[in-house]
């Protein structure tokens, strides 16, 4: 019987996704299970939140004013200037400000929850923690994942309105739009199919980078070098998971229009 070998590399992708995917599943065992951890589950989404917010708020309104700046003499070629607040809003709120806010997480939450649990791996925290009768897992990696699940979409919300903003001032550095009809504009071009989507995709993107984060940190190996190679790993893999996610959002957002 012939047997089928595959190059080292695509067998080590294979054994990473079968990793993760026996760790999700871990996940959905341990999360329903009493007993619950909702002060450690507060303290995670509070850090999250408070330490992604800033640089996700700065990143939309940056990212507003630019859209806004760089579209505009285009839209004046062909005299459609008036509409640059409805393709500014609809592109910051279905696309733009999702993947960016979400791969600004991946490196920052991500990176963060990889090196944590990695250093109390290689320090034998962990170990410590299941000698004591402690769930480790429940404790350490059910709150985080669903801390980053509840805070993410909570994030880019906010960074939609920051986005926004960045581009009603963009909108005004060249011209004279009053912030009335600004808002008007956005939200008479805004409909549910724009909105639902993207804010149900970045659930999405929030348990990814929460389960990515802490299956790299919770099998770190190889001490100090380890930690750091978790928290790497945990970046890349979180980010190209947050892509294809989005590609996966998009054709499904487009295949329930066309029914």
């Amino acid at each position: 019987m012939m047997r089928i070998r595959l190059p080292n590399k695509w067998l080590s992708v294979l054994q990473e996704a079968g990793g993760i995917s026996r760790f999700t599943g871990r996940f959905f065992s341990e999360a329903f299970r009493p007993r619950y951890e909702f002060t450690e589950f507060l303290r995670q989404a509070y850090l999250i939140g408070n330490l992604s917010m800033p640089l996700a708020g700065i990143t939309a309104f940056i990212m507003g004013l630019v859209l806004t700046i760089q579209s505009r003499p285009t839209l004046v070629e062909f005299g459609a200037e008036a509409w640059l607040p409805m393709m500014v809003s609809v592109s910051l709120v279905r696309e733009i400000v999702p993947v960016i806010t979400a791969l600004i997480c991946a490196g920052k939450i991500g990176s963060g929850i990889g090196a944590e649990l990695g250093s109390m791996r290689v320090t034998e925290q962990i170990d410590a923690m299941e000698v004591s009768g402690t769930n480790p897992f429940k404790f350490l990696v059910v709150t985080r994942v669903a801390a980053c699940t509840l805070m993410i979409p909570i994030i880019c919300i906010l960074a939609d309105a920051i986005g926004l903003y960045g581009a009603y001032l963009g909108i005004n550095i060249r011209g004279v739009v009053s912030w009335g009809l600004f808002w008007n504009q956005v939200f008479e071009t805004l409909q549910f199919s724009d909105i639902a989507p993207a804010v149900i995709k970045t659930y999405f993107f929030g348990f990814a980078i929460g389960i990515v984060g802490c299956y790299k940190g919770y099998y770190s190996k190889r001490g100090t070098e380890g930690v750091g190679r978790s928290a790497n790993s945990a970046v890349v893999v979180a980010s190209l998971m947050v892509f294809i996610i989005d590609l996966i959002a998009v054709q499904v957002a487009d295949l329930l229009n066309l029914t």
